[in-house]
């Protein structure tokens, strides 16, 4: 009798092996423990996902899926981009709880030394990537500013910042030394300066964000 392809044993398959992906790290992800946890024979991860890496990349576009419809639909609603910032940062600690944070970094890592993983990973970061450009040009507009710099530029900006962020703090260096939270609120703070001025303004210079010509910030204000 010829098997049948189930959607409750796939899901099943990629529940485990989302949790033995970040319990145990991509060099260390077994397959029979995958099965194990699923509650399968072990030939049936072969016969639904071939190798470790499609898996993988299968577990990764599962959660992306759904993170960047989330992303999407946040950036897109109408209103301010402070409580939007605010949001994201909501979205950050659900990911961080979730553990979705190191399964995407463990597949960072791997791609470094895994050609065939590289090339299936970073089209799927870059869609992130894409987002966040949408949403700056967006910003952009809706507080009508004029500064020297791209929205390609500035989303490239907050999207490393991110990523570093998401490394140092899974290398458990602390808020004291990395001062994560700092910039975090740093920037809740300029959105906010932005909500106040932008209905009173009609264009903001650099001078009008705390910027002098030496090319240096006054955050205190903000």
């Amino acid at each position: 009798m010829a098997l049948t392809k189930s959607s409750e044993t796939a899901t099943r398959i990629l529940q485990a092996a989302y949790h033995r992906l970040a319990s145990d790290g991509y060099a260390h992800l077994n397959m029979r423990d995958v099965a194990a946890e699923a509650g399968i024979n072990h030939a049936l991860i072969h016969y639904y996902f071939g190798s470790k890496d499609q898996l993988v990349i299968a577990v990764l576009d599962e959660a992306n899926r759904r993170l960047l419809e989330r992303q999407t639909q946040m950036y897109t609603t109408p209103g301010d981009f402070a409580a939007k910032w605010a949001q994201a940062r909501a979205f950050y600690e659900e990911d961080l709880a979730s553990d979705f944070v190191r399964v995407q970094m463990e597949l960072w890592a791997a791609s470094l030394s895994n050609e065939v993983l590289r090339e299936q990973f970073v089209p799927r970061f870059m869609a992130w990537h894409r987002v966040i450009e949408d949403a700056v040009r967006e910003a952009l507009a809706h507080y009508r500013l004029e500064l020297p710099v791209s929205p390609e530029a500035l989303a490239a900006w907050i999207v490393d910042f991110w990523i570093g962020m998401e490394f140092e703090m899974l290398l458990g260096i602390p808020e004291s030394q990395a001062h994560h939270q700092q910039a975090l609120d740093a920037m809740q703070r300029l959105l906010e300066h932005f909500d106040r001025q932008a209905s009173s303004q009609p264009a903001l210079s650099m001078t009008d964000i705390g910027f002098s010509s030496t090319g240096r910030e006054d955050v205190q204000s903000l």
